[in-house]
């Protein structure tokens, strides 16, 4: 069921991504082309978690504190009724952050795993972008570590039956210093096992090789709290790898990704810049594609691939048609942050789905805390035109900060007008970060990442907000205020009409002017529905706003610009006063006179009046 959803999904985007877009009389991007079969089109809506964190009913919250005092969710935890609750949000996707086994201080004898060096893990917990095993899970995660795959399989399966499709992180650029599967499948060799290290660069080489020793960096967590535990700068490596954010020196300092090592994919580094070996194939292809079959064949449905842009977009034009050629339900969400390259990436990297973080999330935070003009949004929409309905939009996930922070918006109710512009714009998905729906500040000075408006990913830790709705497993809601079930309201209502209505869910976009610049509205279309989209992103003014509309949008729209269009509200606050329809004309010549309350979305559905 879920396969085939995806299958068709998988088919559409290629006729997406092939075809063309065109501008309307107006001048206005046409974001969906014509070829695409509007009502196949269907709309992802994705709920990341923190899988460490989600089911972790402790509430000590120790800076720097172990499993044992701080607590730990479990795949387990992820019972029936919490994926009830995500999917009554209008989810469709579920991405399981964290799942991949990677470098930590906790250690499990029972199960054979040692813990891992302080010098090179981040927080108590460990950092889940430094993968200690592709072929494995966290035994973090399971009731019974030496159980821990078939407790994930499980939980992938409990998915599956709440008609929810599962998406894990693929790590390519970069693995834990102390990288070593041990489970996995007899025929594969290990990363590295390989490698001569006396060449600092081979195609035949998994990673690259420096000269000297690796340095552990002296302060090891300038972000964070006070020296971690176990720490004392004598981790050894000889010869030094590169480091995963590109630094091609033995010492890295504490702001890089100096718990990692960078994978090899064939291109070398130096002073004449970056010069690619392709052929004959770099080994590290083939084991990155093994690496995805082998998930891909456990049931996963996605994967979301880590800094994406920092792998050669030729890897990725190879192996996602490998991996689909076998799975061809299967999506992949590049996280990528260079605009000049977004094209490239869906176009010859086959991605489906890129992050719109530069670009939609920048424009629409500045204008959450009062420094943007709602012309930001237009810029970001051109760096998108013709793969408008691949750029997935977000307002949190687990790098960027909780909008109820201080550090962020100070109030999670900021989000309204800015949430419905992510979920609202396009045909692309739409992803929320779990306990944003109610409001979670990520307050807490937890470790490594220290007070700075997120949650943790790299130590345990309890999300208070977030437990007020798990209560204790029953994920009822029980605990939140009455303003948390409000939020969490607006959030199912706005998904779930994302998906529902045909012209958000499939429709092309129109921009109408701006008459301010806190104020944004837009139409969407496809068939015979239509909606008309207000954002006032003012938070603290209401503001009479007179929408204007021409002709040639109209055109564009298959608007008469005779007789008249009533409207039904569909999302949003009653305002009284605001008009119920409005003739063409009218519309045309004087504008439609709309009271705004201050941070507010208003979606309406047009149709035609009786006559």
């Amino acid at each position: 069921m879920k396969q085939l959803h995806l299958t068709v999904l998988a088919l559409l985007l290629a006729a997406v991504s092939a075809s063309s877009c065109k501008k309307t009389p107006q001048g206005n991007v046409d974001l969906i082309p014509d070829s695409v079969a509007v009502e196949a089109v269907a709309k992802p809506v994705i709920y990341q978690m923190m899988t460490r964190l989600f089911g972790n009913k402790e509430t000590h919250n120790k800076t720097y504190g172990t499993m044992q005092e701080n607590g730990c969710g479990k795949f387990g935890d992820v019972n029936a009724e919490a994926l009830k609750g995500i999917a009554e949000l209008g989810v469709t996707h579920v991405w399981y952050t964290g799942v991949l086994e990677h470098a930590t201080m906790t250690d499990f004898p029972a199960a054979k795993i040692a813990a891992d060096d302080a010098d090179v893990v981040k927080g108590r917990a460990g950092s889940p972008y430094a993968i200690k095993d592709y072929y494995d899970v966290s035994p973090l995660l399971a009731a019974d570590p030496a159980n821990r795959m078939a407790e994930f399989i499980q939980l992938i399966e409990r998915t599956h039956a709440a008609d929810l499709g599962v998406i894990i992180d693929f790590v390519p650029n970069h693995v834990a210093r102390n990288y070593r599967s041990d489970v996995r499948p007899g025929n594969v060799a290990d990363l590295g096992e390989t490698d001569s290290p006396s060449e600092q660069f081979s195609t035949k080489n998994n990673f690259y090789y420096l000269p000297g020793s690796f340095q552990v960096p002296k302060d090891q967590n300038p972000l964070g709290a006070e020296k971690a535990p176990g720490e004392d700068g004598q981790y050894a490596e000889h010869p030094a790898r590169a480091t995963g954010n590109n630094v091609f020196n033995a010492a890295p300092a504490g702001w890089d990704w100096f718990e990692t090592i960078k994978l090899n994919y064939g291109v070398e580094y130096g002073d004449s810049g970056e010069v690619k070996h392709f052929d004959p194939m770099p080994e590290t292809w083939e084991k990155m594609r093994d690496i995805l079959l082998f998930w891909a064949g456990k049931g996963v449905d996605g994967f979301r691939c880590d800094m994406a842009e920092m792998v050669p977009v030729e890897f990725w034009a190879w192996a996602i048609p490998e991996v689909k050629r076998q799975y061809p339900g299967v999506i992949f969400i590049a996280e990528i942050y260079n605009p000049k390259i977004y094209h490239a990436y869906v176009q010859e990297g086959k991605f489906d789905y890129l992050y719109d973080k530069v670009g939609t999330y920048d424009a629409l935070r500045a204008l959450m805390t009062g420094k943007g003009k709602v012309a930001q949004i237009d810029s970001a929409l051109k760096q998108s035109v013709g793969i408008e309905s691949q750029m997935l939009r977000f307002l949190e996930n687990h790098d960027e900060q909780r909008i109820a922070s201080q550090d962020f918006a100070g109030d999670a109710w900021a989000a309204i007008p800015a949430m419905t512009a992510s979920a609202a714009l396009g045909t692309g998905p739409v992803m929320i970060y779990f306990g944003q729906e109610v409001g979670e500040p990520g307050k807490g000075l937890e470790g490594f990442q220290g007070e700075d408006g997120r949650s943790t990913i790299f130590d345990f830790w309890g999300v208070p907000e977030h437990q007020k709705w798990m209560n204790n497993g029953k994920f009822d809601g029980a605990y939140l205020d009455s303003g948390q079930k409000a939020l969490r309201g607006f959030y199912k209502e706005l998904l779930t009409l994302s998906r529902s209505n045909p012209a958000l869910r499939d429709g092309k976009l129109q921009v109408l002017p701006s008459p301010s610049d806190k104020v944004y509205a837009f139409l969407r279309y496809a068939g015979n529905e239509m909606v008309l989209v207000v954002l006032n992103f003012d938070r603290i003014n209401g503001v009479n706003a007179s929408l204007m509309i021409t002709a040639q949008v109209m055109e564009a729209c298959a608007m008469s610009t005779k007789g008249a269009y009533r409207f039904e509200q569909l999302l949003g606050p009653a305002v009284k006063g605001n008009p119920s329809g409005i003739s063409a004309e009218r519309w045309l010549s004087e504008g439609l006179n709309l009271m705004l309350p201050a941070n507010s979305a208003l979606i309406y559905r047009l149709g035609a009046a009786a006559k």
